[in-house]
Parts: structure tokens; C-alpha cells; sequence
């Protein structure tokens, strides 16, 4: 089995071992940052975003089904993201963030394809959505 980097990756490896249930995942995945891979713009600084729109790394699966693609640390991303050229800048955000900004619709996955990693349908998503606080406006 794979050793946990942080506590994002303890807390999936605790959910696939069957020790943490699902909502109890759930409401601790909420305050947990992931990294989320965003389209570089041109002429900026490395890393470095300027506009408020950030575009992240959205991926159809096999049924057709939009996923928005987040890693538990940057270094995670490189492999994946070398696939989809003008993602090489990201930025790290609560999962709460994510959640009160993903479209509908959409599901989410956390180190696609790697141990540990999770994918969540948009049924989940909503699932978690519903747990969230209502933003200010």
C-alpha cells in the first residue's frame, strides 16, 4: 500500500480501507486543499494566474460524463497533466471552494488513476455540495 504524503491522502487511504464511513469522509474531504491543474495564460509568470476566470482541467469519461480534475499535491499532477498541454500552472484550494463553484452536473476526481485516488459522480458531488454552508453574497 501506498504511505500517505498528507492528510488529504491518510484520509482516502482511511475511506478505502472501509475505517472512515462515507458522510464522515465526506464532511473532512470539505476542509481538505487539493491542487487543481488551470490553463497557463500567455506571457505571465510561470505558475502564476492573472485573471479572476481560472480555467481548471475538465475531462469527459468514458460515458460522456464532464469531471473536473483536482490532485492531492502539485507533484502528483505532472504525469497526468503532461497530456493536456497549457495545464502546466494550477493552484491549491479547499475542496469546499471547489464545490460552491463546480458546475452542475460535474463529477470530481482527486489523483485520477493513482493510489490513493477517489472519483466522485455528480451525484456525489451534489451529495457533498449539500453539506457546505450557503456563501455570503
Amino acid at each position: 500500500m501506498t504511505p500517505a504524503r498528507n492528510e488529504l491522502e491518510a484520509l482516502l487511504l482511511d475511506m478505502q480501507a472501509g475505517s472512515l464511513d462515507p458522510e464522515n469522509f465526506a464532511r473532512r474531504l470539505l476542509d481538505q486543499q487539493v491542487f487543481m491543474p488551470i490553463r497557463d495564460e500567455k506571457h505571465n509568470i510561470a505558475g502564476f494566474q492573472l485573471s479572476t476566470k481560472a480555467q481548471p482541467l475538465v475531462v469527459e469519461d468514458d460515458e460522456g460524463n464532464r469531471v473536473l480534475i483536482t490532485f492531492t499535491a502539485p507533484e502528483r499532477a505532472k504525469a497526468f497533466v503532461a497530456d493536456y498541454p497549457g495545464f502546466g500552472g494550477g493552484l491549491l484550494t479547499e475542496v469546499s471552494w471547489i464545490l460552491h463553484r463546480i458546475g452542475a452536473d460535474m463529477g470530481l476526481s482527486i489523483n485520477p488513476g493513482q493510489e490513493p485516488g477517489f472519483d466522485f459522480d455528480a451525484d456525489m458531488v451534489a451529495m457533498m455540495a449539500s453539506l457546505l454552508p450557503e456563501l455570503d453574497q
